[in-house]
Formats: structure tokens, C-alpha cells, sequence
């Protein structure tokens, strides 16, 4: 068989092949959880946040947060920045200015302060060596109006929600007594957030598999049509 034909033929299973890859990459974008813009309403960003079917401890720490930490330190754990208060209410956007939070704190009141650092991002909670002193500052000193209120639960919670947040918690295993130590927070702490080559894991998984069945695709065309030749 002359070699043109070969070629020809091959080109054209090659280009089957290519073709089909692209309809799987494309139908699985489609049915992945990436966001779409345009069909998403804005989210409530003081709203609580709903716990899934099967809640790990980090889920039920983000409703403790919300619950104690999200007024003074964001809805992300931004600090309590000039962006974040116009999300508030107007009354409540500078109540450092009331009675209640400003200089004159009637009873029960507290005085809050103008700044509120991060402490979800690249720098934050630095001066915590290990989760275990993360934890016992939470416990001990927070919430800011009502320091030693939250549960020992509630603390390790929020304390496993944080470090899920800043890439330094798989959240898969409860924290406590017994690991919390292990975990460094601080300078030196090793992130488990995805580095920039796994950034979309369905292609990274999918890809040897579309490869391999485009390279079979080939062989097998390939081979039928030449059989067919030989038979004519």
C-alpha cells in the first residue's frame, strides 16, 4: 500500500482522536463545580453558613466563627477592613462611635477596636509557633467582648476552621490535644493548599486516559483499514 495513503490515514485517525479528546475535556468542564459567571446570586455575606450532609469539624468551626469571630474579623478572615464594614448595616458601621462600643460602653458594652488584623492569608498568625497555641489563645482571650466563653469544643473547632482556611489543616482527622502540637502554624509551617500543577484535578487525572484511548483509537483505525486493503 502506498506510503500517502498511510499517511493520510493516519492523519485523519489522529484528528479523530484530537476530536474526541476535546469533547471529553469539554463535557467534563461542563458537569464540573466550576463557577459560571452570570447564574450565581450574590451570597449573603453575614449569612450563616449551612453545614453539608456530613459536617467535619472544621464545617461546624465556620458557624462558630460566624457566630463569634466574623463581626471584628471578617467574613473571610480579611480583618475588620473599611470594604468589609459597608456590608454591615449603616447604623453599625461605626459603633466604636456609640454608647455601646465607643468610649462610653454602658453595662455590658466593650470598647472595640478601630483595627482588626487578618488572620485568614499569606502572613497571618504568625506568632503562633503550633495549632495547640492557636487553640489555647482562642480559648482563652476570644471572643473579644466575652474572653473564655466558647466551649473546649467550640475552640478546637474554630481553631480547625482557621487552619483549613489558611491551607494548614487537611481537616480529614480531628484536632486535639493529642496532634495539635504536630501542626505549625507559624514561620516554617508547611501548606497543604494545591501547589499551581494540580490547580484543576479533573484534567490532571483525566488526561492519561484520553491519551490512551486516543493512541488505541488510532492503532485500531489503523488496523482496519489496512486489513481491508489487503482484502481488496
Amino acid at each position: 500500500m502506498p506510503i500517502r495513503i498511510i499517511f493520510r490515514v493516519t492523519l485523519i485517525s489522529v484528528g479523530i482522536a484530537l476530536l474526541l479528546a476535546a469533547l471529553f475535556f469539554d463535557m467534563g468542564t461542563a458537569g464540573s463545580s466550576h463557577p459560571q459567571a452570570g447564574v450565581s446570586a450574590t451570597p449573603d455575606r453575614l449569612a450563616e453558613p449551612t453545614l453539608p450532609a456530613s459536617p467535619s469539624q472544621a464545617d461546624r468551626g465556620a458557624q462558630v466563627y460566624w457566630l463569634s469571630c466574623l463581626p471584628c474579623h471578617g467574613d473571610v478572615g480579611q480583618g475588620l477592613t473599611e470594604e468589609f464594614r459597608t456590608v454591615y448595616p449603616p447604623e453599625d458601621r461605626n459603633c466604636w462611635d456609640s454608647g455601646c462600643h465607643g468610649k462610653r460602653p454602658y453595662e455590658n458594652g466593650f470598647t472595640i477596636p478601630t483595627q482588626i488584623a487578618a488572620i485568614v492569608g499569606p502572613g497571618t498568625l504568625q506568632k503562633f509557633p503550633s495549632a495547640a497555641n492557636l487553640r489555647g489563645y482562642i480559648f482563652a482571650t476570644m471572643p473579644f467582648w466575652k474572653p473564655g466563653s466558647l466551649t473546649e469544643e467550640g475552640s478546637w473547632q474554630v481553631t480547625a476552621f482557621l487552619l483549613r482556611a489558611n491551607g494548614l489543616w487537611n481537616a480529614r482527622e480531628e484536632l486535639n490535644a493529642s496532634n495539635a502540637d504536630q501542626v505549625r502554624v507559624g514561620a516554617g509551617a508547611a501548606s497543604s493548599t494545591p501547589g499551581p500543577g494540580s490547580a484543576d484535578p479533573y484534567v490532571n487525572t483525566a488526561w492519561p486516559l484520553v491519551a490512551g484511548s486516543a493512541l488505541v483509537l488510532t492503532l485500531l483505525f489503523l488496523f482496519v483499514f489496512i486489513r481491508r486493503q489487503q482484502a481488496t
